[in-house]
């Protein structure tokens, strides 16, 4: 018997103005999986993001989290902090979005905010110097250097974070989002201007954190190498709709999805091409 999924998209539509920008769109994520997401420009893979994690509120449908414990989330129902503290839904961003005056451990750091906050008593622990403070700070510290580690970050530590080579900015922000302790971690275009080495490292981060971690990752990428060598199943959208989803080999050959990605022949093209 399959598990439960670990995120079930129910007839998820949100507009802006008269325009659909995801219409009745419904599909499942599995627990300790990685499910990517495609479609052309415009597809409405990144709103379908932002409804996940909380910048937009959906007009209709629902949008369910089940953690390992049984617990559930109605993700539509929350504030964006809530998701992210309390859902427990990691993500990364399509432009980098770290703090480029910080070093490397301190963007780790403040990745655990909330939970330093609630150890400090809201900075009364912190000030007097509590054990319970620093039992979190010390914590946290391991947590940071522990992923700064295992994405080979960790001599970059007191390194600001923007004087990094581009891909490894991206590394840590995937290390960041991994410091919040994430159920589900949403990647939007982790491999976005990486060469296809980086992309390789890419590749080999990501599995190992599905199998480490067992975690699920919901991935936007329009790297099709990232896209085939990592995802146990793909969902592919097109105007806002679900036009198919599958496994990789499923989807490579599906003739809905080569539609939408290269576009209908023109009929007077079709014509042309039958002529001798």
């Amino acid at each position: 018997m399959s598990p439960a999924p670990l995120l079930e998209v129910a007839d998820l539509t949100i507009r802006f103005g008269g325009l659909a920008a995801i219409d009745g769109l419904s599909f499942t994520a599995a627990p300790g999986a990685i499910t990517a997401v495609i479609g052309p420009n415009g597809a409405g893979k990144t709103t379908l993001f932002n409804c996940i994690t909380g910048f937009y509120r959906p007009h209709a449908g629902r949008l369910l989290l089940r953690h390992p414990d049984g617990a559930e989330w109605r993700l539509e129902r929350m504030r964006d902090h809530a998701i992210a503290g309390r859902a427990r839904v990691g993500r990364t961003f399509q432009n980098i979005r770290l703090f480029p005056r910080m070093t490397v451990l301190e963007n780790l750091i403040v990745a655990q905010h909330r939970v330093l906050m609630r150890a400090s008593l809201f900075s009364l622990a912190g000030l007097l110097g509590l054990g319970r403070y620093r039992r979190a700070e010390r914590a946290a510290l391991d947590l940071a250097r522990a992923w700064l580690d295992r994405t080979g970050l960790l001599a970059h530590a007191e390194t600001e974070a923007g004087a990094l080579p581009y891909g490894l900015q991206r590394r840590l922000e995937i290390a960041r989002a991994m410091c919040t302790r994430p159920v589900l971690l949403c990647l939007d275009e982790p491999a976005a201007g990486l060469n296809p080495h980086e992309s390789a490292d890419l590749n080999l981060l990501l599995r190992r954190i599905r199998d480490e971690e067992g975690i699920g990752l919901l991935l936007i990428e329009h790297d099709m190498s990232v896209v085939m060598g990592i995802s146990d199943r793909v969902v592919v959208l097109d105007h806002g709709s679900l036009i198919a989803e599958g496994s990789p080999a499923e989807i490579r050959g599906n003739p809905a999805v080569i539609r939408a990605y290269l576009g209908e022949p023109e009929a007077d093209d079709t014509a042309a091409g039958a002529r001798p």
